[in-house]
């Protein structure tokens, strides 16, 4: 089975790809045989609109909004825009990919800057530079200031992506130990980068003298270091934010500067910028700062313009294999016969990224006769795993490739019939694992699906049969057979005016365990989820959303 090819030309091309690169960048060598590149820049707008017909593909930073009138004036010529550097907050990618326009960005160009900026950070904020060098200035020579060495300090990474690998690698140069929290990724990594693994946040957070953070920025990770967590560190520690605006509470690492629990702390980046004249960060004690310069050096500018260009002009011959930040629209027929079951497969993965991230393994099973190839399915399956766990955009064309990065193995079945249903989609999730005594104890979770008419529907929560259409907040609940328990955990939710939108029940044996689904109409926070689980008729409780 094979990934369905994006719509773009192909190599049979006779006459040159034109390529028009309209904002300012360092774009390296511009001589390539098969290829007019145009450099213009910081183009004017009403000339990018007037010209962008005469080319292939565009290639912009963040100046030029690639927006619906310019993807409409355009035409049909335009194949690839490329964005250089991370962020594509300046195009319209669910346009772009209903125009069939494949979007590609530079991420990796800036990975070395972004980390060596922290570690300055981390740096800047054990020796009180910017203290020293303010007070400095003002004409006070001040000798008796005692920083701390980093030496044998223990630094606590939030997310162990490509950055925050390159931060573990430099403060182990360093001498620090170093501790990784970071669910999503599989325990080899940790291994390999030779980094203890934190099970929780907390627990990271208890052993830390200083932390950074690096990762995706989510409804998840927003604000995700407030003023409970600071207060779990250690008195003196120190916290680096060289990610994004708001991960670690902007109020909450203000308020730890000034009341001495932090020792000093560094940030790059600010929920709004530029921060206002009066932003609380401007008169904290302690703090170091920089204008989100984590991209800002020579050598990252020049990959930066270099990277972009060469991964548009592989991508005008088809090889679209890195840098796709979305996915161009599947054709028609495929969506007409599979749209049900690529919604499908995307929801699988995302309720499986709830119950067992940083699974080590991905078994994939089609059960019966699917209308089409379902591969396609499949890579829906990994683009739900992997959203919100990774600095990268999931999408249909690079989902495989982002797996593979991850060290996460995927396994494909084909059985001819479904003893349930026509069709039956079913994921099982493996984390392996050591127990107590040194016996092997893998975890495992497993979801099924099948879809009615074009609706997704599940169908499968571990060895239970369930059926839900998987929308909004699904409450997961296991308890032994008996009566008593859906109307305990009914009540408490209706205590909190949470209402029941749908439920569903399943069992192995009667009297044996159960288990049962409540879809709700909002969600719980960790409190509640907690009290839940505390019922004496409850087992077990996990919510998820989809």
């Amino acid at each position: 089975m094979t990934n369905p090819a994006p719509t773009l030309p192909g190599s049979t091309q006779t006459q040159p790809f034109r390529v028009l690169i309209c904002d300012e960048m360092n774009p390296g060598n511009l001589e390539h045989e098969g290829y007019d590149i145009e450099y213009v820049a910081n183009m004017p707008r009403s000339d990018i609109l007037r010209r962008l017909p005469e080319f292939d593909a565009l290639i912009t930073r963040s100046r030029t909004k690639v927006d619906r009138e310019l993807i409409d004036a355009a035409g049909e010529r335009l194949k690839v825009v490329g964005r250089g550097g991370v962020g594509v907050d300046n195009i319209d990618l669910e346009y772009a990919s209903l125009k069939g326009l494949l979007i590609l960005n530079a991420p990796e160009s800036n990975n070395v800057s972004a980390a060596e900026l922290a570690i300055m950070h981390l740096m800047a904020a054990a020796r009180g530079l910017v203290r020293s060098d303010s007070r400095t200035r003002a004409g006070v020579w001040d000798r008796k200031y005692l920083g701390l060495e980093l030496k044998d300090r223990t630094l606590g990474i939030v997310g162990l992506g490509r950055i925050g690998s390159m931060v573990a690698s430099r403060a182990q140069g360093l001498r620090m130990n170093v501790v990784a929290y970071d669910p999503y990724v599989p325990e080899n990594k940790f291994e390999r980068l030779d980094v203890k693994r934190a099970a929780t946040l907390a627990e990271l957070l208890a052993v830390a003298d200083a932390i950074t953070v690096h990762t995706p920025f989510t409804d998840e990770t927003k604000g995700m270091i407030g003023a409970a967590e600071l207060s779990k560190l250690r008195p003196g520690s120190i916290a680096v934010n060289a990610a994004r605006g708001g991960i670690i509470d902007e109020s909450a690492l203000v308020g730890a500067l000034h009341s001495g629990h932090l020792f000093a702390a560094g940030v790059d980046v600010f929920v709004d910028e530029p921060p206002s004249a009066d932003h609380i960060f401007l008169g904290a004690p302690n703090l170091s700062i920089t204008a989100h310069l984590g991209a800002n050096t020579v050598e990252a500018q020049e990959r930066v313009g270099a990277e972009i260009v060469e991964r548009v002009l592989a991508a005008l011959k088809g090889d679209v294999s890195r840098g796709a930040v979305n996915a161009p629209a599947l054709d028609a027929r495929t969506m007409e016969v599979l749209g049900g079951y690529l919604e499908l497969g995307g929801k699988l993965g995302k309720i499986l990224a709830q119950l067992l991230p940083g699974a080590e393994e991905l078994e994939v099973t089609f059960r019966g006769e699917f209308p089409a190839d379902p591969a396609p399915v499949l890579t829906t399956i990994l683009v739900g795993y992997l959203s919100g766990s990774t600095d990268e955009h999931p999408n249909m064309i690079n989902a495989r490739a982002l797996a593979r990065e991850r060290g996460l193995n995927v396994a494909i079945r084909e059985e001819l019939e479904s003893p349930d249903y026509q069709t039956e989609v079913v994921v099982r999730a493996i984390l392996h694992g050591d127990g107590a005594t040194g016996e092997r104890r893998d975890r495992t979770r497993t979801v099924g699906g099948t879809v009615f008419g074009k609706s997704p529907r599940l169908t499968r929560l571990r060895d239970f049969r369930v059926e839900l259409q998987p929308e909004g907040h699904i409450l997961i609940a296991s308890n032994q057979d008996r009566p008593g328990a859906v109307a305990q955990l009914s009540a408490l939710l209706g205590s909190w005016g949470i209402n029941i939108a749908g439920m569903a029940l399943g069992r192995a044996a009667r009297g044996g365990q159960a288990l049962f689904t409540l879809t709700l109409d909002e969600g719980l926070s960790a409190e509640q989820l907690q009290q839940l689980r505390s019922l004496d008729v409850i087992e077990s409780a996990f919510l998820v959303r989809v």
